[in-house]
């Protein structure tokens, strides 16, 4: 009876075993891997602007990392957007179980932002206003990953400037947003 008991035991924990091997190599992009770095497409797209971001993964269900924008248009440019730089620190949180660090996320920033704009005078003179803020938000997205760890991720957020919002200021930026469409590389 001993003897099949310690049989039943040992075969147990060789499935255990081997289940948990399984369950590694069924996600070879997720063993040891736990940074990111990423490229905003949509930002290069639509606004010629340059917006990399780096991730570090935590655990499976929580990351952190930090976004660099930069906007290379002119002012005198007509499809000018406003934001001229912006510094964002981020912490994500994933809702899915049984991948480490992918799926529906949600994510609270900081985000250190220039801001430029121009003022018309009724003489047809203008000038330029640049303004720096810092704004606290929160986004939604979905971060998407093949085995061969490249990745990609679709985000939409919004924050609140908390300095600089005056009635008298020329500039109507106290809402900002956070957004885009980034491809990347985990490694």
């Amino acid at each position: 009876m001993k003897k099949i008991v310690l049989l039943f035991m040992m075969s147990s924990i060789g499935f255990t075993a081997v289940a948990q091997e399984k369950e590694t190599v069924k996600y070879p992009q997720d063993a040891n891997k736990n940074h990111e770095i990423k490229l905003n497409a949509f930002s290069l797209i639509a606004f010629s602007s340059l917006d990399v971001s780096y991730e570090k993964l935590l655990n499976k269900d929580s990351s952190f990392g930090i976004s660099l924008f930069y906007n290379f248009n002119n002012i005198d440019n007509d499809l000018y957007f406003p934001k001229k730089f912006s510094l964002t620190p981020y912490y994500r949180w994933f809702f899915t179980e049984t991948r480490y660090a992918r799926g529906f996320f949600v994510e609270g920033f900081g985000m250190l932002n220039t801001y430029q704009d121009r003022d018309y005078f009724f003489d047809s003179n203008e000038e330029v206003f640049t303004e720096t803020d810092f704004a606290l938000g929160i986004s939604v997205g979905g971060k998407f990953i093949i085995k061969s760890g490249f990745t990609a991720e679709i985000y939409l957020g919004v924050g609140r400037n908390l300095f600089n919002n005056d009635d008298d200021s020329f500039f109507d930026n106290s809402l900002i947003t956070r957004g885009g469409i980034s491809l990347g590389y985990r490694f």
